[in-house]
């Protein structure tokens, strides 16, 4: 019998002990066995968690009262009576992916089976270090969660990717809103009602690509976060690599130059100054200063200071000169640092996404080039370079399966 709560009322519940206890991990390894393998049969269940087949039929007839999980009918079998298989309800619930880019929001919802229901792209939103841009950003995800087909007690929990320094296990974040003495996840989880976690947005990118993009058997892979800065994930023996403060990953801050240039972290000759979109930008404005002509100028009339990264983006891949040519030189200067990565991590794949990625070839040839050139060839000639498969939505779907591990402990 159950203990009269559900599934997830017991998960919250601290003082949960013996024999209700023992009962609760097998459902949370049920549902880990259903999320990261697939359907199986009370004889596959009883197999993997060494429990009787009663046992495991009790348990799967508690999670079906829920809703949790449904039979998906009988299989073919060679011999004897055909087995039932049995799986995650999909609409059992929903998770929220809520990606903070600097000039705006990407949003989803998805569920129990990883499908993106809901995605909502481009938000406009200004990243700012300031109250009101919390608010904003609050505000928003309201709206989002208030236009969604499904009722707020079916979301189980917010993900929320931030740029910069987050420790995702305490919640904090210490780029963006750090105004309070509590987490900023809970200060968001406060006005949302709903379980919120934080994490860095790179990282949650690359889970996202590790999980059901690209990545297929590979199991030491790098995810290159190519926007304004420069962010990475790394995922080592299959897992995703944190650090001891959850701060893996700071790619774009190894003091790469010699220059004056002055990061927005603070120190100076970071990768960031000049192999990353926020670089690209300025040397872009600094051609045209020269006299240098541009598409974005001379036929789309957009004033030099009001250019963004996404106009450069978009010229270099309608053909313009000018944008493909300085794409390169930030494309050299990048592959270089990967290079560096590759004799350190000798990685099965190295995959770029994010917004300079969108450049295909004018980006990746110079990258590889540079790889070529400055890795060491026995190291480099087992590293895949790829490109993000889901994109823009690789940080949505990221965010929301993390969250999902971490509220039902699957990871």
């Amino acid at each position: 019998m159950g203990s009269g709560q559900t599934f997830f009322e017991e998960l919250g519940n601290e003082n949960i002990s013996g024999v209700a206890y023992k009962n609760l991990n097998l459902k949370k390894k049920i549902i880990a066995w259903f999320a990261n393998v697939g359907n199986a049969t009370i004889t596959d269940l009883s197999k993997e968690l060494n429990a009787s087949s009663p046992k495991v039929t009790n348990l799967l007839t508690e999670l079906a009262q829920e809703g949790l999980i449904q039979d998906y009918g009988k299989i073919d079998s060679v011999s004897g009576r055909r087995p039932n298989l049995y799986g995650l309800t999909p609409d059992a619930g929903f998770f929220i992916g809520v990606e903070v880019q600097k000039y705006h929001i990407n949003l989803g919802l998805l569920d129990f089976k990883r499908n993106l229901v809901t995605f909502k792209g481009k938000v406009p939103y200004t990243l700012e270090n300031s109250p009101a841009s919390l608010d904003a950003l609050c505000s928003i995800i309201q709206e989002f969660m208030g236009e969604l087909p499904v009722s707020k007690q079916k979301i189980l929990g917010v993900g929320l990717n931030l740029t910069g320094r987050i420790n995702y296990a305490t919640g904090y974040s210490y780029s963006f809103f750090y105004f309070n003495e509590e987490p900023l996840s809970k200060v968001i989880e406060s006005r949302l009602g709903v379980r919120t976690f934080l994490e860095n947005d790179s990282r949650a990118m690359a889970y996202g690509e590790f999980c059901c993009g690209i990545v297929n058997t590979e199991k030491n892979v790098l995810y290159i976060n190519l926007d304004h800065g420069i962010g990475m994930g790394v995922m080592i023996n299959g897992q995703l690599y944190y650090g001891k403060s959850g701060f893996s990953g700071e790619f774009g801050h190894i003091p790469f130059f010699d220059n004056e240039l002055i990061c927005h972290c603070g120190k100076k000759g970071c990768l960031e100054t000049e192999a990353s979109g926020i670089a690209l930008l300025r040397n872009f404005g600094e051609k045209l200063r020269e006299g240098v002509s541009s598409v974005i100028v001379t036929q789309h009339g957009i004033k030099p200071e009001e250019i963004t990264l996404e106009d450069i983006v978009h010229a270099a891949n309608n053909d313009d000169m000018l944008a493909i040519e300085l794409i390169a030189e930030v494309g050299e200067k990048l592959g270089k640092g990967i290079a560096m990565l590759i004799n350190l991590f000798n990685p099965e794949m190295v995959i770029l996404g994010g917004c300079m990625a969108t450049t295909g070839d004018y980006i990746r040839l110079p990258v590889k080039n540079a790889i070529n050139r400055y890795s060491l060839s026995l190291v480099n000639n087992d590293t895949q370079l790829a490109f993000s498969r889901l994109g823009e939505k690789a940080g949505i779907i990221g965010a929301c399966l993390l969250v999902r591990n971490k509220l039902l402990a699957l990871a």
